[in-house]
């Protein structure tokens, strides 16, 4: 896994719930408080789900093979989705089905002084792990907010490492709560209220995970940026006069697949077009690395056709192209050296 791919916040936040999980059973058996039961199975299922975020970028290390030509890159998005399942399954809808029987049959908080205590223990250590996943996520999170580096981001350890730590902390403080208004008024509903929030809590960011990482494995396009890089580096002006159409997919967070149809000149030679293509190869992957796979494919850009909205190129059978957001023909180039000419 690469460095962006936060395997330093993976280990600090596994390491901080291994200790965790534990002071929170231990808690509960000297307690009996529901919270912190709940708490420590979602402190477990955290630790499971960072074992699964290590082994996905393990298993995304494997070299490409003839059933899978791409490589394994998305193996960290499935495993990513696999986390927002457990989080669901063992964290949320355990923590609902215990607050939802503690309130039906509430019973007092004994020995309250363990997990008043283990909860502050437990807060310090989130908090430290939460603060390395911040720092972390600063290094590639640049001038995107928080929400907007959650949802942008490719790599998904991140953004699942920082909702997890953040749902943590908030969690805690619920079961702070449940716990405090349980011995100051001593009914034991409240405990079992804050095990309900708990619960809803974590259900709640399970169903923002699986959404940010089904539309990762579904398959991305690169960001803006990344798209307006290639498209100036794939134009030299000389051979390759424009971009007729392009596609980009993630194959992987740091695997960018690039496939275009770009403009040549009508007399070019095929050893001249071949060079280009090869120059223009060169050119995308220094201004964006990640592109490792390129197939660009040549063509003579047809004024009279992109005005009439033919392209052959674009779907079986010659239909007709889809047109752009701005009403431009798909086949028209989207970065031509000379607007003006028509013999493309």
């Amino acid at each position: 896994m690469s460095a962006s791919g936060g395997t330093k916040a993976i280990v600090a936040a596994l390491a901080a719930n291994l200790a965790i999980a534990v002071a929170k059973f231990v808690a509960f058996l000297f307690s009996g408080s529901s919270s912190m039961l709940a708490e420590s199975v979602h402190s477990l299922a955290d630790s499971g789900n960072q074992g699964l975020l290590l082994l996905g970028g393990k298993k995304a290390k494997r070299e490409a093979t003839p059933q899978h030509p791409f490589g394994y890159g998305r193996e960290r998005y499935i495993y990513a989705f696999l986390v927002s399942i457990v989080l669901f399954s063992v964290g949320g809808m355990f923590a609902v089905y215990e607050g939802y029987e503690k309130i039906k049959d509430p019973h007092a908080i004994e020995a309250w002084y363990w997990p008043v205590g283990v909860l502050i223990f437990a807060i310090i250590a989130e908090s430290f792990s939460f603060r390395t996943a911040i720092k972390e996520s600063n290094e590639t999170r640049g001038s995107l907010t928080w929400t907007q580096f959650v949802r942008r981001a490719k790599a998904p350890e991140l953004p699942v490492v920082l909702l997890e730590d953040l749902g943590a902390l908030i969690g805690l403080v619920l079961a702070l709560a449940g716990v405090g208004l349980a011995l100051g008024t001593g009914n034991g509903v409240w405990d079992g209220i804050g095990t309900l929030c708990i619960g809803i809590l974590l259900i709640v960011i399970a169903i923002v995970l699986a959404a940010e990482t089904k539309s990762l494995l579904l398959g991305e396009a690169a960001g803006t940026d990344q798209v307006e890089k290639i498209k100036a580096a794939v134009v030299d002006g000389e051979t390759v006069t424009g971009v007729i159409h392009m596609r980009t997919l993630h194959l992987g967070p740091e695997e960018l697949l690039v496939a275009a149809k770009i403009a040549v000149q009508h007399d070019d030679s095929a050893t001249e077009v071949a060079n280009a293509i090869n120059a223009a190869e060169s050119r995308i992957r220094e201004a964006v690395p990640i592109a490792r796979v390129i197939y660009l494919e040549p063509d003579i850009y047809n004024a009279a056709a992109a005005a009439a909205g033919v392209n052959p190129g674009k779907q079986l059978g010659g239909a007709a192209a889809e047109a752009t957001a701005d009403g431009t023909p798909d086949d028209a180039p989207d970065n031509p050296a000379d607007p003006t000419e028509s013999g493309h």
